[in-house]
């Protein structure tokens, strides 16, 4: 069965994102469970899915992080520390954006790697989403400095 196609907002979010990652060079594009993952130096580090973002975050700062607003866990019942869904509105202006792109890299490096998973030679990884040039803008085109 073919993949859905993405709406505009979750395509300019991942482009918003990518372009936030864009001077790095150990970012992997994939898909994984329903999202469109980043992977900063083989680990899961933020992801997309409709309009919220799904964050990778310190467990120990996991009760103080789902006290925020716009933000729930990934897993209610406590089996995914660190993992969090952030609503439009909790990134909504520059400094949320900063604040969740910062706090998921700043992490990164302590995060633990998913051991990779072997593909089947048969199935090709998926190409990007892309959005064309005419297309393209900052999730920030309507924020005054």
């Amino acid at each position: 069965m073919p993949a859905r196609p993405l709406s505009d907002e979750t395509l300019h979010l991942i482009d918003a994102i990518r372009t936030a990652l864009a001077q790095r060079s150990d970012v992997e594009e994939r898909p994984l469970f329903g999202t469109y993952a980043f992977f900063v130096d083989g680990k899961m580090c933020i992801a997309v899915k409709g309009e919220e973002l799904l964050v990778r975050l310190p467990p120990e700062r996991h009760s103080a992080l789902q006290e925020m607003q716009n933000t729930r866990e990934l897993s209610p019942g406590g089996g995914m520390q660190g993992y969090f869904w952030v609503e439009p509105n909790g990134y909504a202006t520059r400094a949320q954006w900063n604040f969740w792109l910062h706090e998921a890299l700043a992490y990164n490096p302590q995060a633990k790697a998913t051991p990779p998973r072997k593909r089947a030679a048969a199935n090709p990884p998926p190409a990007a989403p892309s959005i064309s040039k005419s297309k393209r803008h900052s999730i920030f085109d309507d924020d005054t400095p």
